[in-house]
């Protein structure tokens, strides 16, 4: 006898062994659906969330860059109609004294900021390591020029090396030297930029130092007292590998922001006095933005980026294999 049959009179279902074999092979389709659906979900719901700031970084980072490689070959003044020259501009750029005189600019200011910062935000956080209150306080009072704006920090070192009523030719005049052109003179008006800049971004590289420093595994440092090794060995052996992730990446990010100075040169010196001190972003704005020349600006923009990606490669590629990261 079928057992399906019988089961189905006993029950009281109606139907026969056909209809319950469509009936259970809807169910498992539905149960095998709703499994597919909720691993999909599953699946799906990280980058749901990753979504929005993707979408972001498509609209704001993305496409500018890829709209800039684009208007680069064009001869534009964001005016008139668009006319396509090829390479002209880059041809134009790369032939050009004043682009390689900005460029030689900008290679210098980052070459006198970079390692001055380090050095001495290093120096400093050596000295600001321990964890006491005064060192708190000091940390606190010489990070504050970095959540200042730079417009207004330029202002304020605007007056202090005014060659005339400026604070700091007062205070040579009272050890009876002569006063200093800090920002005309086109051989110390660099020197000016780094130092604002070097004051800006200090505070910032000893905190992130100390915080390195103060990471450092202690029994090392009892190691090297029992060994009586010296102070120049202790730092060399020990202190400077294990500081060197955060060099790497302090070195680095002060690369890229060298190339991107902009507010300081703009209200300082306006790329004078007679372009000492033009760097590649103001030369790019100048460009751009008052000449009206965008295909142009827009090359520069375009070999800024491969100058910056071409050194953060080289810097990988040379540096990485040196950090210590235990």
């Amino acid at each position: 006898m079928d057992i399906s049959k019988n089961l189905t009179e006993s029950s009281g279902i109606p139907g026969t062994k056909l209809e319950i074999k469509k009936k259970a092979g809807n169910a498992v389709r539905t149960m095998a659906k709703s499994m597919l659906k909720a691993k999909i979900g599953q699946k799906a719901l990280p980058y749901m969330f990753v979504a929005p700031a993707m979408i972001i970084f498509l609209l704001f980072v993305i496409w500018p860059v890829i709209y800039m490689v684009y208007i680069s070959f064009f001869d534009w003044n964001m005016i008139a109609d668009m006319e396509f020259v090829g390479i002209k501009n880059y041809i134009k750029m790369l032939g050009s004294k004043d682009f390689r005189m900005v460029l030689g600019n900008t290679f210098r200011f980052m070459l006198m900021m970079v390692p001055t910062t380090m050095i001495l935000s290093l120096i400093i956080a050596i000295y600001l390591k321990k964890n006491t209150r005064v060192n708190r306080l000091l940390q606190n009072i010489m990070f504050m020029p970095n959540i200042v704006s730079l417009v207004s920090i330029s202002f304020i070192w605007m007056w202090m090396m005014d060659e005339d009523r400026g604070l700091f030719n007062f205070v040579l005049g009272l050890f009876h030297l002569n006063p200093v052109n800090w920002l005309g003179d086109p051989k110390v008006a660099m020197f000016s930029l780094v130092l604002v800049n070097v004051w800006k971004n200090l505070g910032y590289y000893v905190l992130i130092f100390v915080a390195a420093l103060q990471g450092i595994p202690g029994y090392l440092y009892e190691a090297a007292a029992l060994d009586h090794a010296r102070p120049l060995s202790v730092f060399f052996k020990i202190t400077l590998p294990m500081l060197s992730p955060t060099l790497f990446f302090l070195t680095l990010t002060g690369i890229i922001g060298s190339f991107k100075t902009f507010e300081s040169v703009s209200l300082m010196t306006a790329g004078g006095p007679a372009d000492s001190t033009n760097t590649l972003v103001y030369e790019l704005y100048q460009q751009g933005f008052v000449y009206y020349k965008t295909g142009y600006a827009s090359a520069m923009g375009v070999v800024l980026m491969v100058i910056v990606g071409i050194m953060t490669l080289v810097y990988f590629a040379v540096l990485q294999k040196k950090v210590h990261y235990q």
